[in-house]
């Protein structure tokens, strides 16, 4: 006789081949962090505004490693955007010269940026994650002006770091990173906009990213 499949056993293994992929991913964010270090922190001495992507990269590497767990989305493409979009910034380099900015300005687009995503992570805590998922609806703080403020602050600092320094290299890391920035943020609704409260949310608050634009 015919025997059911067993649906327990089946969802157990799919929760191991998250967690699985889960550690991967932040091996992956480890190992890119440690390169990122080796190269950024020497350059401090001279290019003392490369402090400020330091702490902003940081942040973000130690909040990979003790987010909350949640529902995430399993597909590959949403996997694959996620930890590129992650992992790429780790990937800039000092190049030092500068384009001509004053490297006072390029410094206070760095310092407006991680001043906006430390806000953010403060209203997301542990909610934090590299992959799409529903870890819960937060408003207030910089949630009142645009859906992903974390994202535009990173935008803002990392537009101040390719200020100060500017190579062909940093130029194709952040079109990259930022490429992948947007496609995430389609991802990351598609999952979030299930729950009737981010619906309210996206209705009260218009734009994505940036004020009037996007």
């Amino acid at each position: 006789m015919a025997t059911n499949p067993d649906p327990n056993g089946a969802i157990a293994r799919g929760w191991l081949q998250l967690d699985a992929v889960d550690v991967a991913e932040r091996l992956v964010v480890l190992l890119l962090y440690g390169w990122f270090l080796s190269h950024i922190v020497p350059s401090v001495a001279d290019h003392p505004y490369n402090l400020l992507i330091l702490v902003s990269e940081t942040l973000t590497a130690l909040l990979v490693l003790i987010r909350r767990p949640g529902p995430m989305a399993t597909s590959a493409y949403a996997w694959a955007i996620a930890i590129v979009g992650t992992c790429a910034p780790l990937l800039v380099l000092p190049a030092g010269g500068g384009i001509g900015v004053p490297a006072a300005l390029a410094a206070s687009l760095m310092t407006t940026g991680l001043f906006v995503s430390f806000a953010a992570k403060a209203f997301l805590r542990r909610s934090f994650g590299i992959v799409a998922a529903s870890r819960g609806v937060r408003r207030g703080g910089p949630y009142r002006f645009v859906r992903h403020p974390m994202y535009a602050g990173y935008i803002v600092t990392q537009i101040g770091f390719l200020m100060l320094n500017p190579s062909l290299w940093n130029a194709a890391v952040y079109a990259l990173a930022w490429t992948t920035l947007v496609l995430r943020i389609a991802e990351e609704e598609k999952i979030l906009s299930q729950d009737p409260a981010y619906r309210d949310f996206q209705a009260d608050v218009r734009y994505r990213l940036i004020p009037g634009l996007y």
